[in-house]
C-alpha cells in the first residue's frame, strides 16, 4: 500500500460505465445509496464510444449519401455528389461527445462519484483502483461489475493497420475501394452494409447457412436482397483460411464447398463474436463463479455466486445488447437497495440496423410452438402502407404472434422501415399483457408507419381492412 492510500468507503461500487454500469450507478444513487463508478475508459463504454452509437451514426451518414445518388424514381436526380469522409467522422465525433458528456452530467447530477482507473479485487469488500501514477483502496458493501467484452480476435488473422476489429472500421480516415467482412452476424452486417453505402465493394464470408442467425429466414432475404443491389457479396458456408498483408492492402483466402478462393481488399474486418472482459481483475480471489465462456453465473437478481457482487450486461447470459445491459443495471441497482426486482427478458427486442431494419420481440413463431404455445402468425406488409409507399420504403412486414385461446400477444417481428422504433410498441403490449384486440382498437394516426402494428392485429383478430 502506497503512502496516503487510505480506504475510500462507499455503499456501492459500479465497476464499468458503459450502458450497463452508469444506469446502474445512476439508479442506485436514486435509491439512497453513496455511489462511486470506475472505468478505465471514457464514460459511456463501448456502446457510446465505439460502438452502438457512433456506428448508427456512420449508417446513418451513408444512407444520405445513397438517397443523394438514388432517387431517380422519385424524380429527384443530383450530380457531383461527394462525401468528405473527414468531415463524415468529425460529425460522427461531435455525435458521441454530446452523449458522453451528458453521461456524465447525469452522474454527477445524481451525486456519483466519478473515478478513472484499472481495478482489482482484493477481496468480496475491496479492490484497488490504479492509474498510471497512483492506487487507491476501496471498500464496498456491494458491487455491480459491469465490465462489457471486446471483439474476438482469431489467431490466423491478428489486428493490424490492415486487419481491424469493429472499433477500427469506425475510425478510418478513407472509404475503402473493398473490403472483406469475416462474419455475417449484426456487427457485420451493419458496417459492410454502412460501407457499401458510400461505394465500397464488400464481400462478406460467413460459416453457416446463413447471416444474421437468430433472425428468420423470410427477413433475412430482404437484407440479402439489399446487399445486392448495394452490389455486396454475400458468401455463405465459407471458411476464413488465412490472410496475406502488403503494403496496400490484404489478399484473404477462404474455402467454399471444397474449394479454395481469395479476395483481394483494403481491409479486412473481422467481427466473430465478443469475449467478456472477466479476466484479469481478480475475480478469481473473490471466488465469483464464471461459466465455460468466462461469463460471470447470476441469479434472476444479477447477484453472483458471491452474495454483494452483482453482474451486468456482456458479462453475464445473453445477449450483447446495451438495452439488456440496462435493463440489468436496473435490477441490480434496485435488487441491492431492497427492492423485489428480478430479471425477465420476454419483452427483450433485438434489433439489427440493416437495410432493411430488423426486429424481434418476445417469441417467434417457431420459438412459440416448440415452447408448446398454440399460436397464430398474423403478417401485414409495408407495400400496403401509405406511409411507406410515399418514403418510397415499402418492402417488408410486420408479423404478430398471438395465442390462439385468447389473442395474447407473445411474440412480433418486424422488418422493414424503422422497424427499431415499431418494435417498441409490440414490446409494450407484451410486457402489459395486451391482446390482439387491444392493439386493434388503439387508434394510430395515418398515414404512419405505426400503423402496420393496428393492421397486423387485425389480421389477427380475423377482420382486415387493408389486406387479404
Amino acid at each position: 500500500m502506497v503512502v496516503g492510500d487510505f480506504p475510500e468507503e462507499v455503499d456501492t461500487l459500479v465497476v464499468g460505465a458503459g450502458p450497463g454500469g452508469y444506469v446502474a450507478a445512476i439508479r442506485a444513487a436514486q435509491m439512497g445509496q453513496k455511489v462511486t463508478i470506475v472505468d478505465k475508459g471514457n464514460l459511456g463504454g463501448v456502446c457510446l464510444n465505439v460502438g452502438c452509437v457512433p456506428s448508427k451514426a456512420l449508417i446513418a451518414a451513408g444512407h444520405r449519401y445513397e438517397h443523394a445518388t438514388g432517387s431517380d424514381d422519385m424524380g429527384i436526380t443530383a450530380e457531383n455528389v461527394s462525401v468528405d469522409f473527414s468531415k463524415v467522422q468529425e460529425w460522427k465525433g461531435s455525435v458521441v461527445e454530446k452523449l458522453t458528456g451528458g453521461v456524465e452530467g447525469l452522474l454527477k447530477a445524481n451525486k456519483v462519484d466519478i473515478v478513472k482507473g484499472e481495478v482489482y479485487f482484493v477481496d468480496k469488500n475491496t479492490v484497488k483502483v490504479m492509474d498510471e501514477k497512483n492506487s487507491q483502496t476501496y471498500k464496498f458493501n456491494n458491487s455491480i461489475i459491469a465490465t462489457g467484452s471486446r471483439p474476438v480476435e482469431l489467431k490466423p488473422f491478428p489486428y493490424s493497420d490492415r486487419v481491424i476489429d469493429s472499433t477500427g472500421a469506425l475510425e478510418l480516415d478513407e472509404i475503402p475501394e473493398k473490403m472483406v467482412v469475416i462474419g455475417g452476424g449484426y456487427i457485420g452486417t451493419e458496417l459492410g452494409s454502412a460501407y457499401a453505402s458510400f461505394g465500397t465493394e464488400v464481400t462478406i464470408l460467413e460459416g453457416t447457412k446463413d447471416i444474421l442467425g437468430g433472425f428468420e429466414k423470410q427477413m433475412t432475404q430482404l437484407v440479402k436482397k439489399r446487399l445486392k443491389k448495394k452490389g455486396v457479396s454475400v458468401v455463405t458456408e465459407a471458411m476464413a483460411q488465412g490472410v496475406e498483408e502488403t503494403d496496400d492492402g490484404v489478399k484473404v483466402t477462404y474455402e467454399e464447398k471444397g474449394e479454395e478462393k481469395t479476395v483481394d481488399a483494403d481491409y479486412l474486418l473481422v467481427t466473430v463474436g465478443r469475449r467478456p472482459n472477466t479476466d484479469e481483475i481478480g475475480l478469481d480471489e473473490i471466488g465469483v463463479e464464471l461459466d465455460d465462456n468466462g461469463l460471470i453465473k447470476i441469479d434472476k437478481q444479477c447477484k453472483s455466486s458471491v452474495d454483494n457482487i452483482y453482474a451486468i450486461g456482456d458479462i453475464v447470459e445473453g445477449p450483447p445488447l446495451a438495452h439488456k445491459a440496462s435493463y440489468e443495471g436496473k435490477v441490480a441497482a434496485e435488487a441491492i437497495s431492497g427492492e423485489k426486482s428480478e430479471i425477465d427478458y420476454l419483452a427483450m427486442p433485438l434489433v439489427v440496423f440493416s437495410d432493411p431494419e430488423l426486429a424481434s420481440v418476445g417469441y417467434t413463431e417457431a420459438d412459440a410452438k416448440e415452447a408448446g404455445y398454440d399460436v397464430k402468425a398474423s403478417k401485414f406488409p409495408f407495400g400496403a402502407n401509405g406511409r411507406a409507399l410515399s418514403l418510397n420504403d415499402s418492402e417488408g412486414f410486420v408479423k404478430m404472434i398471438t395465442r390462439k385461446s385468447d389473442g395474447l400477444v407473445i411474440g412480433a417481428q418486424v422488418a422493414g422501415p424503422n422497424a427499431s422504433d415499431l418494435i417498441a410498441e409490440l414490446g409494450l403490449a407484451i410486457e402489459a399483457g395486451m391482446t390482439a384486440e387491444d392493439l386493434a382498437l388503439t387508434i394510430h394516426a395515418h398515414p404512419t408507419l405505426g400503423e402496420t402494428v393496428m393492421e397486423a392485429a387485425d389480421v389477427a383478430i380475423g377482420m382486415p381492412i387493408h389486406t387479404t
